[in-house]
């Protein structure tokens, strides 16, 4: 289950983001560095107002390159692919593979960005993303990354979504003990993303799962029912048990051993074990006529006739004392 989160979960979790956010977002970015390019060079210009009018246009092209080339690169490279626009439209910047991008990757992307976007005032940058299916630019596609959607317009995420109805007490009866937290932690992972994957992804994933967790309980998925909602009302027999186990009572009254009903009162047509009867502990004497206390005070024990050797010890509770030799 280690497979299923790594780099790759980036991937399927987010969207590649489209062609007006990323516009958006290059659109701040850029009004936020003439800014400071502007409030910079005025101030430069008055301090290097006795240079020389070559020295003043090297200064001026040295600022150009390093504020409007060299600090979005620098900005992308430490807040791993985010710059201020794309925090405030919600994108980041990463690898092909799903992870975060490195000085390389940004120097790229940067350095296309000069040609593609400054120069040609961004058609380009456009023409590219709307050719490509995942919306890359030529740096992108250079650079090896990709700009994805951090938030996405869903509902609250963390809900596990029901199981159908008629599902409902189907799985009482497996044996949960043998399945690890890291799969029930994927299963939930799956179920309340699941809206947001590719069809074909998410149907793939739902079939992985649904046989591991097979596996772990040693019962086979039902036929006719889909693996998301075999998921789905496994997780929800899950919880009904935690609850059962927090509370003390299972539906109806029927106390819940270990999570699971007890006798026949679990809902019909499902799987319940038989109550284990344990033998009782054994005693340390051997039993022997009841001598009942007079008036005149307490009873005498009975002297046994002969040593008798103690039964041999069965499942239970051990008392803590000795026969007598």
């Amino acid at each position: 289950m280690s497979e299923l989160v790594t780099g790759e979960a980036v991937a399927l979790e987010l969207r590649p983001a489209k062609l007006p956010s990323r516009a958006l977002a290059v659109l701040l970015d850029l009004a936020a560095a003439v800014t400071v390019y502007v409030v910079v060079s005025i101030a430069l210009v008055a301090a290097t107002a006795s240079l020389d009018p070559a020295a003043q246009t090297a200064i001026s092209l040295a600022l150009f390159l390093l504020l409007l080339v060299g600090v979005p690169m620098a900005v992308e490279t430490l807040s791993h692919g985010r710059s201020l626009g794309k925090m405030a439209c919600g994108l980041r910047v990463v690898r092909d593979d799903g992870g975060p991008i490195r000085f390389r990757h940004a120097l790229v992307r940067g350095l296309i960005g000069v040609i593609e976007i400054l120069m040609t005032m961004g058609v380009v940058a456009c023409i590219a993303s709307l050719v490509s299916s995942r919306g890359r630019r030529l740096g992108d596609v250079f650079a090896g990354t990709l700009v994805v959607r951090e938030r996405l317009p869903v509902g609250p995420v963390g809900s596990v979504p029901p199981p159908p109805p008629w599902l409902a007490g189907r799985f009482s009866g497996l044996d949960l003990s043998a399945v690890p937290d890291g799969l029930w932690l994927a299963v939930r992972q799956y179920l309340t993303r699941m809206g947001q994957l590719d069809p074909r992804v998410g149907h793939a994933m739902a079939e992985r799962l649904a046989a591991d967790l097979a596996d772990r309980t040693g019962a086979p998925v039902p036929q006719g029912v889909p693996a998301p909602a075999y998921l789905a009302a496994v997780v929800q027999e899950r919880q009904v048990r935690d609850a059962r186990r927090a509370f003390g009572h299972g539906a109806g009254g029927a106390a819940a051993v270990g999570g699971r009903p007890a006798g026949p009162a679990g809902p019909a047509g499902a799987y319940a074990p038989p109550p284990v009867h344990r033998p009782a502990p054994p005693t340390a004497y051997p039993s022997g006529p009841a001598h009942s206390a007079g008036p005149a005070g307490p009873s005498v024990p009975p002297v046994p006739a002969a040593p008798v050797s103690p039964p041999p010890p069965a499942e239970g509770p051990s008392t803590g004392f000795v026969p007598p030799a």
